[in-house]
């Protein structure tokens, strides 16, 4: 049969699997990826083929391919196509649902084929080949698994047609060799359950794309065409929302306005684990960031702060201050998303040093660069600063980043502190002066705002644990940072079902 007309869509497959069965026809299915077509797939088609008369394939669609940045390598229709090739294949369609139990009711296949990754049912440790299992016997399909040579499509592609440097690919067989995909995992699962609290600054990221229309004729300004907007919950809500994705329970402690408070759009938009605790600032609006962007490339043009950066009244501070100090009594962690616009008082920050652990990130914007430094607190555990932020504290433009690291450690007696340096990475150094330079694995830059938040949530989480070396810290925050530029504004938060795939993709 020519390959094109063995190609079909789910609902034809579903007819034609139906009309072989009236005919007493015995039907094999087998669904995956298929994204690099291997001797090991080839052998897995030819088992499956072996336990019945006809032998149909599904593929998984390009939009639920969840194997990490950039794959699939090829797109569905390709996939198809390389998978439709094979001799033994009868029939193949795209599936359109995110997982396999769906297809299979839509199908209703004889036997429902897995290849020799899978061991058996309980092996599996993200539990969908159970779902599958459920669904078979609802079915009356029967599972059956092959046994075979072990091939990975990821495995080749990492090898041989990775979209990353030579440098950074050097560095990722290095770490290859010193940890697997399990050991970065147990690592995640230990984190899950630390009991978190946040204060910061809330920040509601207002985006308003528009177009460019040219020059006006009149005055020597651009012109553009508004095309809509998004609002998104930035700041501390964001990095509650990332500390949540990884831990059970997140109390997060900060500032609204009384004008224009915007209470239930931060409600609304904060995980179901992050318990909010709000101060009310008097004649204040809720701090809000209106970006102005070219819709297309997404090039920032101009900003506008909605705010009054003058702080709590003495009443409410205290009152603030109280109830986050009695809160971290009963955490693991504190984390300080000191944003500078005035959620974390003098006096604040100077209470946050008695924390059990307390990591810290006191980023330097427009609205408050050159007033605002790691400098204002007396002790912290972790720091994470970006390199300009370093510099600023230290007023040193020229030294190289891991004496000055080595500087802001000491002087603050933080048992760890990470520097994140943008496309370079990130350095992150320890108290017994291990440190080690981490390359960035972003290969797709959507939108910068919120990877610095993303990396010091993950990499907070992960340095508490105090038994974890910096490599790791780094490895993960810089994961954490990848995945947050692939995504516009705060419009997701990063997860742990997100950093496991993306660990896999790096070293499997």
């Amino acid at each position: 049969m020519p390959i094109e007309n063995k190609i079909k869509s789910i609902s034809e497959l579903a007819e034609i699997v139906s009309t072989l069965q009236s005919e007493g026809k015995k039907v094999v299915h087998c669904h995956g990826v298929f994204d690099l077509l291997h001797i090991g797939h080839i052998r897995y088609f030819r088992q499956a083929a072996s336990w019945g008369d006809v032998l149909i394939v599904t593929v998984s669609p390009d939009r639920f391919v969840d194997k990490g940045p950039n794959r699939p390598a090829f797109g569905e229709v390709l996939r198809a196509e390389g998978v439709a090739s094979q001799d033994g294949v009868d029939y193949v369609a795209i599936n359109e649902w995110p997982t396999a139990e769906e297809l299979l009711r839509a199908v209703r296949p004889d036997v429902y084929v897995k290849g020799s990754d899978f061991k058996s049912i309980e092996s599996d440790p993200t539990g969908k080949l159970q779902l599958e299992a459920d669904v078979c016997a609802e079915i009356g399909a029967e599972l059956k698994l092959t046994q075979d040579i072990v091939f990975s499509s990821t495995n080749l592609i990492n090898r041989f047609m990775s979209s990353f440097t030579d440098d950074v690919q050097e560095y990722l067989e290095m770490f290859r060799s010193r940890y697997s995909v399990t050991d970065v995992e147990a690592v995640l699962e230990k984190v899950s359950s630390l009991k978190v609290a946040v204060i910061g600054d809330t920040i509601l990221d207002d985006y308003q794309y528009c177009t460019p229309l040219g020059a006006s004729s009149k005055e020597p300004v651009m012109a553009f065409n508004h095309t809509g907007g998004d609002l998104f919950a930035g700041g501390v809500l964001a990095i509650a929302n990332h500390l949540a994705n990884l831990v059970s329970e997140v109390h997060m402690f900060t500032v609204l306005g009384e004008q224009d408070t915007q209470e239930d759009f931060v409600r609304e938009n904060l995980n179901d684990n992050v318990t909010p605790h709000f101060a009310y600032q008097k004649d204040a609006p809720t701090l809000r960031k209106r970006r102005y962007i070219e819709g297309y490339t997404m090039t920032k043009l101009f900003e506008i702060y909605h705010m009054d950066d003058s702080g709590l009244d003495l009443e409410t501070d205290t009152d603030l201050r109280g109830a986050v100090m009695q809160t971290a009594k009963e955490c693991d962690l504190v984390v300080a998303a000191d944003f500078g616009h005035g959620a974390i008082s003098a006096e604040c920050r100077e209470a946050l040093t008695q924390s059990n652990f307390l990591a810290v990130n006191t980023q330097a914007n427009a609205g408050n660069r050159g007033f605002h430094t790691i400098s204002g607190y007396g002790r912290c555990d972790f720091i994470s600063l970006a390199e300009p932020e370093l510099r600023l504290d230290t007023r040193d433009k020229s030294t190289g980043v891991i004496p000055l690291t080595e500087s802001v450690r000491s002087r603050l007696g933080a048992s760890m502190i990470a520097v994140t340096r943008g496309k370079k990475g990130s350095y992150v150094l320890n108290s017994d002066g291990t440190g080690v330079l981490v390359p960035a694995f972003a290969n797709k830059v959507v939108d910068k705002i919120g990877s610095g938040d993303a990396f010091f949530s993950v990499a907070s989480l992960v340095a508490s644990l105090g038994n974890v070396s910096p490599e790791i810290v780094a490895f993960l925050g810089n994961i954490a940072g990848a995945i947050a530029v692939g995504i516009v504004g705060n419009k997701k938060s990063v997860t742990k079902q997100a950093i496991m795939k993306f660990v896999t993709s790096l070293l499997k």
